[in-house]
């Protein structure tokens, strides 16, 4: 693995790789062994986040008048860049954030094909002509981009979440300031990297890094910023849409709290399958992970019973080890929330495994948990209410499927929810009642396609416009509508 404790990675802006202005940096920490430090950061404030916000407007007209299929070009090797350095791109991406390096390499590859989607999507994507009484009259609708569109990402998926808000940004005219995560920022900069490799005009792209509290405002409130791509916390996700004006756009894929119904007729080997990749991949950090399970009280105690002989199974250790099950959390602030979480479960719930800080041998200097299991828990507990976003599990037990889904739709999320049953009359009555943007039937709650729409209800999302998919290009466009003289 290449050294990268003394190396610094700089910003992007206006097709030059740049220091801050205040020329601070940040240490990226590997969260498998703090000792690892996975390069230095610009700890950039708002002048950068500024000069970022001038160098799209002014690169704007430039793109907006780019030919599409030359737009196109530039998305397709950038794609090709990705592929090409993937093995390096996925090591990196588990040095930084902790995710198995198998894992991390799917999500490079799955990036670049995100890529070639909306490149190709993009060039079909186009208005309407509507018929009219009037003979010597036609009309149409046309799209144009927004103009300046700020790009905020997360850790969990640090290369594949702003792949599929930064593609259709720019297929569709617009220009893109980025600002990915402060805890995962080199891969970040290795998508960046791609498409300045492939050529991306000055100014179209830029790339700024530093935390939210110091770049935010300056790349969110600026005038020019017309759209804003967000996705992140439920708290932090309101406080940028309250604090924007009424023509900047926001999209906001937050919080979840996601559910998997277990009814009496399901498989329980399936169930438990669901249960451990739905909850416990990613070491429970997906927006869309399984966090509450609702077992029917009459296999309850079988399905339980088989989970925890699956979950102690578990090889917990360094995403870089081939076969372990359980990587650490992203960061120290994270351990010490979902810590804190399965303390409250404690004096909630009934526990029954798990939850404890590991650090014997190799996981000594990493941020390691053992996967934790509550049952008896209640539609009060705050284990059943807040999003944890770790490896915690809490078991709710449900009198069928009516109460089921009641206490599935209980909750102020409504991001992802799954079932299992062989019942094909309540798969199909789960489809229609469940309150959560993506449905599963006996599939886990994790994963998309990259060619369908993603996206939550109720404060899951700001329930505007859809990621993801051909509708995931509607976010950055504007209808103008055209009356012409025959």
């Amino acid at each position: 693995m290449e050294d990268l404790k003394n190396r610094e990675f700089l910003n992007y802006i206006a097709g030059k790789w740049t220091r801050c202005a205040a020329g601070k940096t940040v240490p990226n920490v590997n969260p498998a062994d703090t000792d690892d430090i996975v390069g230095l950061f610009q700890a950039s404030d708002a002048a950068d986040g500024a000069a970022a916000v001038a160098a799209a407007q002014n690169a704007f007209e430039r793109w907006k008048n780019t030919p599409i299929s030359k737009r196109a070009q530039i998305l397709f090797r950038a794609a090709d860049h990705l592929e090409a350095h993937a093995a390096q791109i996925a090591e990196e991406l588990t040095r930084e954030e902790g995710k198995a390096v198998n894992q991390a390499r799917d999500e490079v590859l799955r990036s670049a094909q995100t890529l070639r989607f909306y490149a190709a999507e993009g060039q079909s994507f186009t208005g309407e002509t509507f018929p009219n009484d009037d003979p010597d009259m036609v009309v149409y609708s046309q799209l144009e981009p927004l103009g300046v569109v700020t790009v905020i990402s997360p850790w969990n998926f640090p290369v594949s979440i702003p792949a599929r808000k930064i593609a259709p940004a720019l297929i569709m005219g617009n220009t893109v300031v980025f600002k990915p995560s402060s805890d995962a920022p080199l891969s970040g900069y290795r998508l960046t990297e791609a498409f300045v490799e492939a050529g991306i005009p000055e100014g179209v792209l830029n790339f700024v890094t530093g935390s939210a509290s110091a770049v935010g405002p300056s790349i969110t409130q600026a005038p020019e910023v017309r759209a804003i791509s967000f996705t992140g916390s439920t708290a932090a996700g309101e406080q940028i849409h309250r604090s924007v004006g009424m023509t900047t756009r926001t999209q906001m894929e937050l919080g979840g709290k996601n559910p998997l119904i277990v009814l009496a007729d399901a498989d329980l080997d399936k169930a438990v399958d669901l249960t451990i990749k739905g909850g416990f991949s990613l070491t429970g950090q997906a927006c869309t992970g399984t966090s509450r399970v609702l077992v029917d009280r009459r296999v309850k105690s079988a399905y339980t019973e088989k989970l925890l002989d699956k979950v102690k199974t578990m090889k917990i250790g360094s995403g870089m080890q081939p076969g372990c099950d359980l990587g650490p959390l992203a960061t120290a602030r994270q351990l010490d929330t979902v810590l804190s979480y399965v303390a409250i479960g404690k004096q909630e719930a009934t526990h029954l495994y798990g939850g404890d800080r590991l650090t014997d041998g190799d996981l000594a200097k990493g941020y390691y948990v053992s996967p934790a299991i509550f049952t008896d828990v209640t539609q009060q507990m705050r284990i059943a209410r807040e999003e944890i976003f770790g490896p915690v599990i809490a078991i709710i037990e449900v009198d069928g499927y009516e109460d089921a889904i009641a206490k599935a739709n209980d909750t102020e999320y409504g991001l992802s929810a799954a079932i299992a049953t062989t019942s094909a009359a309540y798969a199909h009555r789960f489809a229609k009642d469940i309150q959560a943007g993506t449905v599963k039937i006996n599939r886990t709650t994790t994963g998309n396609l990259i060619n369908a729409p993603f996206g939550g209800l109720k404060r899951s999302s700001t329930s505007t416009f859809r990621e993801s998919g051909r509708v995931g290009l509607e976010f950055y466009t504007q209808i103008k509508t055209v009356y012409r003289a025959a």
